[in-house]
């Protein structure tokens, strides 16, 4: 008896050194604290969520994963960044004010709600600024597009990179449209963006601005007639299955906003801080490369499951219809004059 009561002493001791140790072993390298609304960092791993309202095949998925990778790979694995699509963690705006307040730490956010928080970033959304994409690239990656990128501050929230929705385009399920007076009468979505319900409203066009995870209903539900949006989100939403004609106006650039909360931006080292803006910049050049590769393809696709594709409609009378946009936005004035002057 005196030896098992031995035994069972000796056990209980062994039991009790191991759980000390387990309590005082983590040894994990996370000396910062876990940024807010992040998972935390018991195994010396921080994770930070990033939200897009878009689907795992659409550019935004593609940015997100180059970012996530990079960073994971800059920091030795010490921080890892959470992918969650198709508006799990919210709409645009809601997510914008998430990042604000500090419970979202990180998200892909088109243009177009930017301008609730930094008005001047409408600019960016005036119908026809850019001629080509590497007009777009060469004001969002230098002074004008960085100043822009910099006022987000103000509103508590850190712009690291312009990464790409792309060139918009209308589409609709009633009648091809080959020149703007063609548009006339539609009804038609449009981002929750003063600029672009102003485009479309000098169109002639019952403008109608929602949230995109609504207007997908809503074509499913023929409450409106049509939508514009980059070729890639056509086909990454399957748009012919709810639209027949598309017509490539081209009509205005969206880029997208690589965003983080700026609490947690500056919640991490220096050194790390550097890692996030240069990975952000490096995922969104790649998206880019990403969605020129696919758009041929993709408007095969489009062409294969029974859209009628517009390629060459008369872009002067868009144009011409449009002019009353400008003039609608002199506080606009310097900022095109800089952009303008950029592009010679």
């Amino acid at each position: 008896m005196k030896k098992l009561t031995r035994i069972f002493a000796l056990a209980c001791a062994l039991s009790l050194v191991f759980a000390l140790s387990a309590c005082g072993g983590s040894g994990g390298a996370g000396s910062a604290a876990a940024p807010s609304g992040s998972a935390g960092a018991s195994s010396g791993v921080t994770v930070l969520k990033l939200g897009t309202t878009v689907n795992e095949e659409d550019s935004f998925q593609v940015a997100a994963q180059k970012f996530a990778d990079l960073v994971k790979e800059r920091t030795n694995g010490a921080y890892e960044i959470e992918i969650y699509p198709n508006g799990a963690l919210g709409d645009e705006s809601t997510m914008l004010e998430s990042m604000q307040i500090g419970t979202l730490d990180a998200g892909i956010i088109t243009s177009g709600p930017f301008v609730n928080f930094v008005p001047e970033m409408g600019v960016l959304d005036m119908p026809f600024l850019f001629a080509d994409n590497d007009q777009a690239y060469k004001i969002l990656d230098g002074e004008v597009g960085q100043e822009l990128l910099g006022k987000l501050e103000g509103s508590n929230l850190k712009g690291l990179a312009f990464a790409e929705r792309g060139f918009r385009n209308l589409t609709n399920s009633v009648r091809p449209v080959k020149t703007a007076a063609d548009i006339a009468g539609l009804k038609v979505r449009v981002m929750e963006n003063e600029v672009y319900t102003a485009t479309f409203t000098a169109l002639g066009v019952n403008a109608v601005p929602m949230a995109w995870s609504e207007a997908l209903t809503a074509l499913q539900q023929n409450t409106i007639d049509g939508q514009e949006n980059p070729v890639n989100v056509l086909y990454s939403y399957k748009l012919w299955e709810t639209q027949k004609y598309a017509t490539l106006t081209r009509h205005a650039y969206a880029s997208a906003v690589i965003t983080m909360s700026l609490d947690v931006f500056n919640s991490l080292p220096a050194d790390v801080q550097e890692i996030f803006s240069a990975s952000a910049q490096e995922a969104a050049e790649y998206e880019r490369s990403w969605v020129a590769d696919n758009e041929a393809d993709q408007l095969k696709a489009l062409e294969d499951n029974g859209m009628e594709i517009v390629e060459d409609p008369d872009l002067d009378s868009f144009k011409t219809a449009v002019q009353s946009v400008y003039d609608s936005y002199p506080q606009y004035a310097d900022y095109l004059s800089r952009i303008q002057s950029e592009l010679g």
